[in-house]
């Protein structure tokens, strides 16, 4: 029969748990969006880092009032955290749960600047995940998700439809490039998505109420088309401000545009188990940061 020493008393043994909530911090920058993703509380996952610091013997992250940034220590240690957590997840593969998949429905107006940074926290999260992303209209993703085809649907808040999270409120703007001009007596020139966009829609409403002419020259297949002609100076159109294109600027002021009315991003879920609602809470959690301090 063989014998097993059994092991020493000093010897240092990583928590798991502690090293996937160091990745996820490092990643969100931010205790309480950790806390919000792991389903847990802002001083649990303080807690979780003091003990992980404590066991390494380095501190890992320094945090102030706004910001949470890696130590030199803590660069370091990111690289073999993530090598641990892939090589545990190569462990359980044989024995654990397969890789599963995620049905996302995304809104064109609502993915913007978070989307890379959401799908690196998702990884982060759980690297197992295969995440299948639609971007497509509000209207159109909601019946999909009602229909059982999307687990989840991050979309612009629509009138007709209940439920759901809201994560944050979009301001919108009218945007053009700064050399865009108009005269109030012709049409205003418009860059919009095809209908049933409903923010095509609410732009039109807006213009219309303030007995505004106007005139569509640009029909984009996506935001990322309608974007594009507004930066290059063919028309204004209806953005949130997280995804106005960069170098243009809000002339709605200036030019005495009606008011835009600021919009609810809402997240349905379908979530049947704990994997799932982790990979949600990560969603969540990314989108509430957006107005969120850093270091909060």
């Amino acid at each position: 029969m063989v014998t097993r020493a059994p092991p020493k008393a000093d010897m240092k043994v990583l928590d798991l748990d502690a090293v996937q909530t160091f990745v996820l911090l490092a990643s969100l920058e931010n205790f309480t969006r950790t806390a919000e993703a792991t389903g847990t509380t802002q001083s649990a996952v303080s807690l979780k880092l003091k003990r992980l610091e404590a066991l390494l013997g380095r501190t890992l992250l320094a945090r102030t009032p706004r910001s949470v940034r890696l130590t030199a220590h803590g660069e370091a240690f990111l690289q073999r955290a993530n090598e641990l957590l892939a090589a545990n997840q190569r462990a359980l593969s044989a024995v654990a749960e397969p890789a599963y998949r995620l049905r996302l429905g995304i809104s064109d107006h609502v993915a913007g600047p978070e989307l890379a940074a959401l799908l690196a926290r998702l990884n982060a999260a759980d690297p197992a995940l295969t995440l299948e992303v639609q971007i497509g209209l509000s209207r159109e993703l909601l019946e999909l998700f009602d229909e059982g085809e999307l687990d989840g649907a991050l979309v612009r808040h629509e009138r007709n439809h209940r439920g759901g999270e809201v994560l944050i409120q979009d301001e919108y703007g009218w945007f053009a490039a700064p050399r865009f001009q108009w005269a109030g007596d012709e049409p205003l020139r418009l860059a919009n998505l095809a209908p049933p966009c409903g923010v095509r829609a609410l732009a039109i409403r807006a213009l219309d109420g303030a007995r505004i002419p106007w005139t569509e020259v640009f029909v984009g297949g996506g935001v990322a088309a309608v974007t594009a002609a507004v930066g290059a100076g063919i028309a204004t159109a209806a953005l949130a401000k997280r995804i106005a294109p960069s170098g243009c600027i809000d002339i709605g002021a200036r030019l005495r545009l009606p008011r835009l009315p600021n919009t609810a991003i809402v997240l349905y879920s379908r979530a049947g188990d704990p994997r799932r609602r982790v990979a949600f809470r990560v969603i969540s959690a990314v989108f509430r940061g957006v107005s969120t301090p850093a270091g909060s």
